[in-house]
């Protein structure tokens, strides 16, 4: 049975031998956090006692084997399935990649199912997830293919939105994939977002140049002038407040980010690098653009620090927090959609630490 206003939010387990399972347990070792959602992992109780024993975590459980059983109050385990799985934490084993994969698929079909409201996907490795249903360079793409929809990688914090051109693209292959309607289909996808999703209503959107210095009027490169600026233009005549391109290498330390809603970056490390070194720890990965809501925390396996105890839950705790307002931000944004005059905006949570 359901509670009112209450979120169910489903969690996929990641690789087993890395960080997800540690900041998971972390992060609902405290009971305020279950007054904000009504969490279920996608894994085994089997496995989730394993890691309260080796990681010396002093957290309840409640196993279930069907979604119809979840318990409000309760961190849920879903049995995706009932056999001990030898866990060996930080290594990388295709086998730890096999069980991260049966827990994404179980966890993405109850999200289309509507048996869970938000996704939150603890980090797997890109290498051993890969078979023949996930063939994949990560979470977004495969995403994008179950979920429908434009999807976009979104980098978010409470004080800075990056957004991505191009994701997990080879840099050699960047340029090539810029066009003209990849870039107006993902502007207008962040534009959507920004809306829908985060309640602004008249978003203002910087976009970073590819070239280094937005190819020094061609010196170093074409494509600024030639791809990016025509289609920015036209994305502001459109009446979208669309500026740039801007030189990247300048414009975070300058402080610039601070005037905009969300910075469009060419690709990954162009808008990452910065992300990380400004928000390390907090940052939230979003997929946007899609008809369900996903959320990540913004590192990976961490099969450095993998039992040991040390990992920080920051980030996935945020990623939680991020799911579950961006959930109430849409809600209200369909209600008010439908009527205007008559529906009242609910208040998000305020995180406490």
């Amino acid at each position: 049975m359901r509670e009112k206003d209450k979120v169910v939010l489903g969690i996929s387990i990641g690789d087993l031998n890395g960080i997800g399972s540690e900041i998971i347990l972390k992060t609902f070792q405290d009971a305020r956090m279950l007054e904000f959602c009504t969490p279920v992992i996608f894994a085994s109780v089997k496995l989730m006692s394993f890691y309260k024993k080796a990681l010396n975590l002093n957290v309840s459980v409640h196993g279930i084997d069907s979604l119809d059983k979840i318990l409000h109050k309760k961190l849920n385990v879903y049995n995706v399935w009932k056999e001990q799985v030898p866990v060996n934490l930080g290594k990388e084993e295709k086998q730890a990649g096999e069980y991260a994969l049966k827990s994404l698929e179980a966890s993405v079909k109850a999200l289309k199912d509507d048996k869970i409201d938000v996704l939150v996907t603890a980090p797997i490795n890109k290498s051993n997830i890969q078979s023949e249903t996930f063939n994949f360079p990560g979470h977004t793409d495969y995403l994008a293919k179950e979920l429908e929809g434009d999807s976009l990688m979104l980098m978010v914090t409470n004080s800075l939105r990056v957004g991505l051109l191009t994701d997990h693209v080879a840099v050699k292959e960047v340029s090539e994939n810029i066009t003209r309607e990849l870039i107006e289909k993902k502007i207008n996808t962040i534009h959507k977002t920004l809306i829908k999703d985060f309640g602004i209503v008249r978003p203002k959107i910087a976009v970073l140049g590819i070239n280094p210095h937005n190819g020094d009027n061609g010196v170093i490169g074409k494509e600024d002038d030639e791809v990016l600026k025509p289609t920015i233009d036209n994305l502001r005549n459109n009446g979208k407040v669309v500026l740039g391109p801007y030189a990247a290498d300048s414009f975070f330390g300058s402080g610039n980010y601070k005037n905009f809603d969300v910075i469009i970056a060419s690709y990954h490390d162009q808008g990452l690098v910065p992300f990380k070194t400004l928000s390390f720890g907090n940052g939230v990965n979003y997929t946007a653009g899609l008809r369900k809501i996903r959320t990540s925390p913004d590192h990976g396996t961490a099969y450095d620090i993998a039992g040991k105890g040390i990992a920080n839950h920051e980030s996935f705790r945020e990623a939680v927090f991020t799911a579950v307002n961006i959930f109430k931000k849409r809600n209200d944004y369909a209600a008010f959609s439908k009527n205007p005059l008559e529906i009242q905006p609910r208040k998000t949570f305020s995180k406490k630490k």
